[in-house]
């Protein structure tokens, strides 16, 4: 078992998941990527990681540049694709950050996106 799975995750707000799927469009062709954070079991807020890197190829964040934070509870990132299935990649990260990730793919709306968790299956992760 990860680390990080302590603590059961509710669901993410409209609100957030809506910002991502926006961020993903003003990026495009460019991946998006953010960590995620969770208050009271619900994903709330987004957590921009300094020095990322992005292309249409890949997101490569510097993960070395977080502040200790144990409500980051994972990753989010775009495919400039309507391909929301993880790469090999996305699997290695998944593993070794966090236990619960979002992949969103074009048209980046509230029908293009899954949830994973950290051993890259997909899980039903409900918008409160």
């Amino acid at each position: 078992m990860s680390l990080f799975a302590r603590k059961e995750i509710d669901g993410i707000s409209e609100r957030t998941l809506t910002m991502i799927l926006e961020s993903s469009k003003d990026c495009y062709p460019n991946e998006f990527a953010a960590g995620m954070r969770e208050i009271d079991g619900i994903i709330s807020e987004l957590i921009l990681v300094p020095g990322t890197i992005t292309s249409h190829r890949k997101a490569l964040l510097q993960l070395h540049h977080l502040p200790i934070d144990y409500s980051m509870v994972g990753i989010v990132h775009s495919h400039p694709s309507t391909n929301i299935n993880p790469s090999k990649n996305d699997m290695i990260m998944f593993g070794r950050f966090g236990r619960v990730h979002i992949i969103v793919g074009v048209p980046y709306d509230m029908g293009s996106w899954q949830a994973y968790d950290y051993n890259g299956r997909k899980i039903e992760l409900p918008v409160l």
